[in-house]
């Protein structure tokens, strides 16, 4: 049984207040966890399942501390409406010194709010094979439990910065810029790009008319409908099908 002090602890965890002091993050559900499990890069300091969950993947959690919780213990300590059989507490994911830009696309988020596209940019930069994404200090905490969700495990795959962006961008002159725009040149017009930056705005301003000034190129997708405007993860993933290279 959970002590309170416990329960506490891990509830606490919902606050990026107390993430970024424990340096951790909790990811739940059986998809997650499991992936988590066989990547090289995580570090699963403690995991709360079920004794259904534990039943079929007790031995493959070894030597990380495993507690055996029930469905209402489950429920207090999860972040999400509907738990869903297991939580683990995991360490923040290490970022290397140094981001390399040659021969690769990179990510640049310009204050993507919603961490349901958020999660979702990231899922889609795992897809494509970019290993980057470089995020202006406003958009949403990666660490979130909607974030981490929406991943579905990607997250431990792309390496995620947050930065100053008009300072970054700036700083890398050496590497073409182009910013998703309602005014540019029509997507089918470019070929596959072997190295750039791709910037992509806010979900309902854009890209900020500052950040907007530094792109080399501005691409626009373009609409057929009547809709105003697209989602920031679809707008991103329709450009990537078309220009990342192979």
């Amino acid at each position: 049984m959970l002590s309170k002090v416990r329960i506490k602890y891990i509830q606490s965890l919902g606050q990026k207040k107390d993430r970024d002091a424990e340096d951790v993050f909790i990811a739940e559900g059986p998809k997650i966890v499991e992936e988590f499990l066989s990547s090289g890069n995580v570090k699963i300091k403690h995991i709360y399942a079920t004794g259904q969950w534990i039943e079929k993947n007790g031995k493959r959690v070894q030597p990380v501390e495993l507690t055996e919780v029930d469905p209402s213990e489950l429920e207090r300590i999860s972040q999400l409406k509907t738990p869903n059989e297991v939580l683990a507490v995991v360490s923040k994911f290490k970022l290397p010194v140094t981001i390399d830009l040659e021969d690769r696309i990179t990510l640049a988020l310009d204050t993507i709010q919603d961490p349901g596209n958020m999660g979702t940019l990231i899922r889609i930069a795992d897809w494509f094979g970019i290993k980057n994404i470089i995020c202006s200090n406003d958009c949403a905490d990666i660490y979130s439990s909607k974030v981490v969700q929406a991943t579905m495990g990607s997250i431990a795959r792309v390496n995620i910065i947050y930065t100053e962006l008009e300072s970054w961008l700036k700083k890398n002159t050496g590497v073409k810029k182009y910013a998703a725009a309602l005014s540019g040149k029509p997507l089918p017009s470019f070929g596959k790009i072997k190295e750039g930056i791709l910037i992509i705005g806010n979900e309902s301003k854009g890209i900020h008319e500052n950040i907007l000034a530094i792109a080399d190129e501005k691409i626009t997708i373009q609409r057929i409908g009547e809709a105003e405007s697209l989602n920031a993860a679809v707008s991103a993933g329709i450009i990537l099908s078309h220009i990342a290279a192979n």
